[in-house]
């Protein structure tokens, strides 16, 4: 049991349109509230960390909405990530300008891997998080391969050997997110926790899935030190202080 190492917990407010949005699999989405609401609500349940994303941005080819990026960066007092159609310096600039602690890149950073090392020169690696989605295949060595463009573009890349050259900037964390699980609440996809973790020195984010208590120490156990989740949160079917009481229960550190 790894009990050492501080576990955060981190809900994510899936954005489209100026509102919290949760889906299945990355479609079927259905709203989940004022953004500004959420993040408030989430601070006084004791969230550590919270990660917000503009799930459209990057197909709709336009930048994160920053005026809803402000209005939450201004309400929170834990750190904050944002990602979704930060494809720039610039962009992420903007983003950091107006209040996130971090930004999170995907889709652009596997299209242009130098923008990862473009980043850290200007903002420094603890500002920047690279996200990878990723869904089974059985065509490449891990069983994982890396999907862009909110899920919707399969690439052909083997998901760990990206998440090694991602290391290979110094990034310190690393967020893969599974297709299948996104949203199913079936419990997070394990392996792929594992592999990645087992392949890179960055901390490892838990990302799609999380449908019961049980499900976060799997994760734990897997390897990762942050665990992300949405719907059970936004929902109500977990509560934060509930879920932290678990994990402590456990005797894991939070």
């Amino acid at each position: 049991m790894n009990t050492n190492q501080k576990i955060n917990i981190m809900p994510c407010l899936d954005m489209q349109n100026g509102r919290v949005v949760k889906g299945v699999h990355f479609v079927d989405i259905k709203d989940a509230g004022d953004p500004v609401r959420c993040a408030i609500a989430y601070c006084e349940a004791g969230a550590d960390e919270l990660a917000m994303l503009d799930i459209t941005a990057t197909v709709e080819n336009r930048p994160t909405m920053l005026d809803v990026v402000k209005r939450v960066a201004d309400a929170v007092s834990i750190p904050f990530t944002v990602g979704g159609g930060i494809n720039s310096v610039q962009a992420a600039e903007a983003v950091l300008r107006c209040g996130a602690d971090k930004i999170s890149t995907s889709s652009a950073a596997f299209r242009k891997p130098e923008l990862i090392q473009e980043m850290t020169k200007e903002f420094g690696p603890d500002k920047i998080t690279v996200a990878i989605d990723v869904d089974k295949s059985n065509k490449l060595p891990s069983g994982y391969e890396v999907y862009i463009d909110g899920g919707r573009t399969a690439t052909g890349t083997d998901a760990v050997e990206w998440a090694k050259r991602i290391d290979g900037f110094g990034i310190p964390v690393i967020l893969p997110t599974s297709k299948a699980g996104d949203g199913a609440r079936t419990g997070y996809d394990l392996p792929v926790i594992k592999a990645i973790k087992n392949a890179v020195k960055a901390e490892v984010v838990a990302s799609g899935g999380a449908g019961k208590l049980e499900h976060f120490p799997e994760a734990i156990e897997a390897g990762a030190t942050v665990l992300l989740a949405a719907s059970v949160f936004h929902f109500g079917t977990i509560k934060i202080p509930e879920l932290k009481a678990y994990l402590t229960s456990l005797g894991y550190k939070l």
